[in-house]
């Protein structure tokens, strides 16, 4: 069975940092992009980050210098380093696969549950 989980969310004050974890289970990430994707309350799912087959990294403009990607293909795990946290980086972080370099939902599948991430004083 296909499955991605997501791990690693909690509640930190601005200017703090958490690394989010996406492990796979049932495939071998090694040959996919995993994106990165977050979802604040009443608004659409935007994409934060993603990570080629061949380790280039995109990020959203957002986010550009707080956040890094990596992947651990022997872990078969992919990480997002967040600093410098700001409360709008409040949200549900879901982790996806894609075929391709892209922060476009649509063009994502295998989608995890979600871990919450909550920046507040």
């Amino acid at each position: 069975q296909v499955q991605l989980v997501e791990s690693g969310g909690g509640l930190v004050q601005p200017g703090g940092s958490l690394r989010l974890s996406c492990a796979a289970s049932g495939f071998t990430l090694d040959y996919y992009t995993i994106g990165w994707f977050r979802q604040a309350p009443g608004k659409e799912r935007e994409g934060v980050s993603c990570i080629t087959s061949d380790s280039s990294t995109y990020y959203a403009d957002s986010v550009n210098g707080r956040f890094t990607i990596s992947r651990d293909n022997a872990k078969n795990t992919v990480y997002l380093q967040m600093n410098s946290l700001k409360p709008e980086d409040t949200a549900v972080y879901y982790c996806a696969t894609s075929h391709m370099a892209s922060l476009h939902r649509l063009d994502f599948r295998s989608w995890g549950q979600g871990t919450q991430v909550t920046v507040s004083s």
